[in-house]
């Protein structure tokens, strides 16, 4: 057992060593983006399924709330949180479509949409994007393995280079926690 923990941490420090090499520019994209679009009184939309409706939450709450700093909150939402909506929808539209119908009623032009999904292929996630296009507003996927057909519609995407979910999950909340840190940055000066 011990040999197959030490497995798994070296496996998930592997992925991010391959994130250090290959991935900080689009880190560092992705959060001059969200800092432009709180800049200018938009705010994060964040959506996935599962584990990554947890990350969603996860990283609303550092932006509302704090991650290091006591500072003013800044604009950020899950869209995963409101069981009424979501069942609602999910009976009256399809469940391709919770997230899409939220965007339409909540979305602005100056927000950001960050659709997680360790496959790239949740089609919720999708029909959201196609909606913040649809609206102007700016998409980034957080995604996995080869990023699915997230990535041929995101403006910009980061793909976790792994094919195992638990790695990717983990790497998913580790760029969370970085952008939270640079953007919390960028409003604590």
């Amino acid at each position: 057992m011990r040999d197959r923990i030490k497995d798994i941490l070296l496996e998930s420090i592997q992925v991010k060593e391959e994130l250090l090499r290959s991935s900080v520019g689009i880190i560092k994209e992705i959060s001059d983006i969200m800092i432009d679009s709180l800049k200018k009184n938009g705010k994060v939309i964040l959506f996935g399924n599962g584990g990554s409706a947890s990350d969603s939450q996860h990283i609303a709450a550092e932006l509302v709330g704090r991650f290091k700093r006591d500072r003013n909150g800044l604009a950020a939402i899950a869209l995963t949180t409101n069981t009424s909506i979501l069942t609602a929808v999910a009976n009256d539209y399809g469940y391709e479509q919770v997230f899409a119908k939220q965007i339409e009623a909540l979305g602005c032009r100056n927000d950001i949409a960050i659709g997680i999904s360790t496959s790239g292929k949740a089609k919720n996630v999708l029909a959201g994007f196609k909606q913040a296009k649809k609206m102007g507003i700016k998409t980034v996927a957080l995604t996995g393995a080869d990023g699915g057909e997230l990535v041929k519609i995101a403006d910009v995407a980061l793909v976790v280079p792994s094919s195992i979910t638990a790695r990717i999950q983990e790497s998913h909340i580790t760029i969370g926690h970085i952008i939270c840190e640079l953007v919390e940055q960028a409003f604590s000066q």
